[in-house]
């Protein structure tokens, strides 16, 4: 019993720094909360003066632009350049630019997750 505690307390501490390793954002599309989340060195001030940098100025052209956001440097951006994504088309569609419709899913175009049951425990 101790054992599965000392488990599970790893894994509730853990799994959102996991998550948070492989996280990558959209500069132009995310809000601040995820910007705040998911950039090293961005708080809360630095994630809203990116969406309003963003609303004022229209979509970044790539990860380079966002030094031009008061606060962020180029420091700030090396270490999170593996983090920002930038969509292709400047983050706006026109009307002429429409994204090609999806192909509808059907349930045999998933795959199927297959979940193993945990092993018993000795109680």
């Amino acid at each position: 019993m101790r054992t599965f505690r000392i488990w599970t307390f790893i894994m509730l501490t853990c799994t959102p720094v996991l998550i948070a390793i492989g996280a990558t954002v959209d500069i132009n599309t995310a809000d601040a909360r995820t910007l705040d989340r998911v950039l090293i060195g961005v708080g809360p001030a630095k994630a809203e003066a990116i969406v309003e940098y963003r609303k004022s100025n229209g979509p970044f052209g790539s990860a380079d632009d966002l030094v031009k956001v008061p606060g962020i440097g180029p420091s700030t951006l090396e270490k999170n350049r593996a983090r920002i994504r930038v969509n292709e088309s400047g983050a706006r569609f026109g009307a002429d630019q429409a994204p090609a419709p999806r192909p509808p899913s059907s349930p045999a175009s998933r795959p199927m997750i297959y979940r193993r049951a945990p092993p018993p425990q000795p109680w």
